[in-house]
């Protein structure tokens, strides 16, 4: 039995994953604040325990050390994955390949367990994060931009009249909160279909999604699309399994 831990900017996700199942498969999978992550002992009581842990950080160190004392609390070995050069069937083409961000690498490696072809990798979080992976397995590259919310707070923050917008999103949107709301999901929406642009022509080439921010996007998407909850674990499976 193997716990991923998938630590981003503002929520843990983890999930129960068994494998050593003749056909493995997560038993569950949840989220907590990070200011609630002293309650992941008490989240997993019901389960089977698990024999190890699997966790990517892209928090603090802060972070960092809690996860560590929550291994120590369930008694388990706890292995930090990390970005490297080539690892479970993807390369990686970073110019240094160890600053890649640990939860985008995750993500490549789990993007190539679910489809054998070229596709663009998106997780919409905190952070927006859009790469690219060839046919073969091999990461070209990708950008980082601020998720949604991150752009309407910006414009709160540096603006000296725009608000926090909480509105809707409308092709042709006839109000302030409208028109902030709408222009974040369209930034974002731009940007992958830029991205999306490189692969198109390729044989069976698609976009998976996932990240809170997955459903205020893929509406908007005019490319070949699949919706993947928690596309970050299934690379820690993958990975925490290869490791076994």
């Amino acid at each position: 039995m193997l716990l991923c831990l998938d630590c981003g900017n503002s929520r843990l996700k983890w999930g129960m994953f068994d494998d050593a199942a003749p056909q493995p498969h997560w038993l569950t999978q949840g989220a907590l604040p990070l200011a609630d992550i002293a309650q992941l002992p008490h989240a997993i009581t019901t389960l089977p325990p698990p024999e190890r842990m699997i966790a990517c950080n892209v928090a603090s160190n802060e972070v960092h050390m809690l996860l560590e004392k929550n291994a120590g609390i369930i008694d388990v070995p706890l292995v930090w994955s990390k970005s490297c050069a080539a690892q479970c069937g993807v390369t990686n083409g970073y110019d240094q390949p160890g600053q890649l961000g640990a939860d985008r690498w995750a993500a490549l490696i789990g993007a190539r367990q679910m489809h054998s072809g070229a596709c663009l990798v998106v997780n919409a979080g905190t952070a927006t994060t859009v790469d690219v992976l060839d046919a073969s397995g091999f990461f070209r590259g990708g950008i980082i931009l601020p998720g949604i919310d991150l752009m309407r707070i910006s414009l709160a923050q540096h603006t000296a009249r725009l608000p926090l917008a909480d509105g809707e999103f409308h092709a042709l949107p006839r109000n302030t909160q409208d028109a902030i709301d709408s222009g974040c999901r369209l930034a974002t929406a731009g940007a992958i279909e830029r991205m999306f642009a490189q692969i198109a022509g390729e044989v069976d080439a698609v976009c998976l999604l996932s990240g809170g921010a997955a459903e205020r996007i893929a509406t908007l998407l005019d490319i070949p699309l699949r919706r993947i909850d928690n596309l970050v674990l299934e690379g820690l499976a993958r990975i925490g399994s290869s490791a076994n």
